[in-house]
């Protein structure tokens, strides 16, 4: 079978990640429960009318597929795989209002057209005349894993050359005090700079898009190989250094092979403990970067961290922004990715140097 290459990334979060040429040289920090993203010019990318029309994950997802494809030199693609665990979840939410408000009656078709969750990859196949496979995956916070997975084996088995993936989720108002209900996000401001060595419940939330252009021809402009990705719906943390050893072992690795472990902790002190089995356990002496308090906790948060990834192999350079421990970095060749939500959806995916 093929190799998997990541030819390309765009990155639209809470950071100023729009830029491909930049990683992390400027750290925006948050006094906030809800990080909002940092908006690049739509105009550049986006006709103001249409634009205008767009919901807020649209206009994200479509903005980061722009700059992943220039980004790789392209102009098409093949395939365009999106995951996404709420969809467009503004338009969810007014569709829903307008039922109440107008006791089902009177309602225009316009916001529950554009709520859907495929809508993303739809708006972006339009804008790039792709006629091809288009599939949207909808699996909580493994929606982008879903999306690697399915990307991954089309490439091996040579069903298509460049494809197009990312995730995708955005904020709406309504389901975040819901969230905020059942203390899911954090009941008062942090600092999300210093999130992660909280000891209260929840999270601080975000959104963001987050795409890259796999492939299974390499270039020199290749950011790293995909090697593996692994899901598991439940995972107690007992067998956690288990599974991860197993992971390593059936691609040919050790825990001494990894150079950096990317970890999705997110502040929240009644699931974190998961990260901690790892961190303090069998990946006690590996680097430790962490990611959520850049760009907050979603769906397809995992995406940024797969951004981390690749830029990190491609730079070879790790910002102390991203470091959860001291313990010295040399040449990254291998990195582990390990996310999961409120103890559920774990995934493992390993990246190498290409």
């Amino acid at each position: 079978m093929k190799s998997v290459y990541i030819n390309s990334v765009g990155s639209i979060s809470a950071q100023k990640t729009f830029d491909s040429s930049e990683f992390l040289n400027e750290v925006v920090s948050y006094q906030e429960q809800v990080l909002p993203v940092v908006n690049p010019n739509y105009k550049d990318y986006i006709p103001p009318a249409a634009a205008r029309r767009m919901a807020k994950g649209i206009k994200m997802g479509v903005v980061a597929s722009k700059i992943a494809l220039k980004d790789a030199g392209l102009e098409e693609v093949e395939v365009i795989i999106t995951g996404t665990g709420m969809g467009c979840l503004r338009d969810s939410e007014k569709f829903l209002s307008a039922i109440l408000d107008n006791n089902e009656q009177y309602l225009t078709p316009t916001s529950f057209i554009q709520s859907t969750h495929n809508t993303v990859g739809g708006q972006i196949a339009l804008e790039l005349q792709c006629k091809g496979y288009n599939f949207t995956y909808v699996h909580s916070s493994v929606s982008f894993e879903s999306a690697l997975m399915d990307a991954k084996l089309q490439l091996e088995l040579d069903e298509a050359k460049n494809i197009l993936i990312g995730g995708v989720d955005e904020i709406g108002e309504y389901t975040v005090e819901l969230h905020k209900l059942v203390n899911h996000i954090k009941a008062e401001a942090e600092d999300s700079l210093q999130v992660l060595t909280s000891n209260t419940k929840g999270a601080i939330y975000g959104e963001g898009a987050n795409f890259f252009v796999l492939s299974n021809e390499k270039n020199e402009h290749s950011y790293a190989k995909v090697t593996a990705v692994s899901v598991f719906n439940t995972l107690p943390k007992s067998e956690l250094n288990i599974e991860v050893e197993a992971f390593l072992s059936a691609n040919g690795l050790s825990v001494e092979g990894i150079d950096v472990v990317v970890l999705g902790n997110n502040g929240d002190v009644q699931f974190d403990g998961y990260y901690e089995t790892l961190s303090s356990g069998l990946l006690q002496n590996t680097p430790q970067v962490c990611y959520k308090h850049l760009c907050g906790e979603f769906n397809t948060a995992s995406s940024f961290g797969f951004w981390v990834a690749a830029k990190m192999l491609k730079t070879q350079t790790l910002p102390e922004i991203l470091r959860f421990n001291d313990r010295p970095v040399n040449e990254i060749k291998h990195v582990l990715l390990y996310n999961q939500y409120r103890g559920e959806n774990h995934s493992f995916t390993l990246v190498e140097q290409c």
